[in-house]
């Protein structure tokens, strides 16, 4: 089982030990490692409304490409039990409540990211800039459509029980401004941050491919 969680096309998969047990301890140490690095992504932000602007996106990428999609997974969901727990893991720190935030949907979205750019990697796309960075912006779209139908969601509940819409709603545009406001003002900084995030796994795998 601990061979077959990351692969020998991956960075994760060439830096790992060879031997079962050291594998599989290495794995479970990864893990909680990337979960800790997702956190500090969390805590470097731009504090603009509705969701802040953080380097979450970019670590997750980076994670899933360099660790494969098994472990990558594995972290993002370690990460939001831990968050969900009520441990301040999160941007503006962790509980059940979250769940009832705007930014909820685009926390949930990191596991179908996660697997999409980790099973590209898991297929030889490591050191191919191009195909991981098309790869990363395709899982960011899902991310975004994750985030953006959970606000909705979030919104219309609010309405439906006499709530006050956040000001930056229009409450007879729903969906335009949501889309305005969450959505439109992020596809650029995340553009770059995927850029970054295929420049830095590609340049990784050279590097520990001369090594091997």
């Amino acid at each position: 089982m601990a061979v077959t969680l990351t692969t020998q096309n991956t960075v994760l998969g060439v830096l790992l030990p060879k031997a079962g047990t050291a594998r599989l301890l290495a794995n479970l140490a990864t893990v909680v490692l990337g979960t800790l690095l997702l956190t500090l992504s969390a805590k470097i932000s731009v504090p603009v409304m509705p969701v802040p602007v953080t380097l979450q996106t970019f670590a997750v990428a980076a994670l899933a490409a360099g660790f494969g999609w098994r472990i990558g997974v594995a972290t993002v969901a370690l990460y939001l039990l831990e968050g969900l727990a009520g441990l301040p893991v999160f941007a503006t720190g962790g509980g059940i409540d979250y769940v009832f935030r705007p930014s909820f949907g685009f926390l949930v979205g990191y596991l179908p990211m996660a697997y999409i750019i980790g099973r590209a990697a898991d297929l030889g796309a490591s050191g191919k800039v191009a195909i991981l960075f098309l790869t990363m912006l395709a899982a960011d779209a899902v991310v975004f459509a994750f985030g953006f139908a959970w606000l909705l969601v979030v919104v219309n509940l609010v309405v439906a029980q006499g709530g006050v819409v956040p000001g930056w709603l229009d409450a007879g545009n729903l969906v335009g401004s949501a889309f305005d406001g969450a959505v439109k003002p992020f596809v650029l900084w995340d553009g770059l941050k995927m850029a970054f995030a295929a420049l830095s796994v590609a340049g990784a795998w050279r590097l520990v491919r001369r090594k091997a």
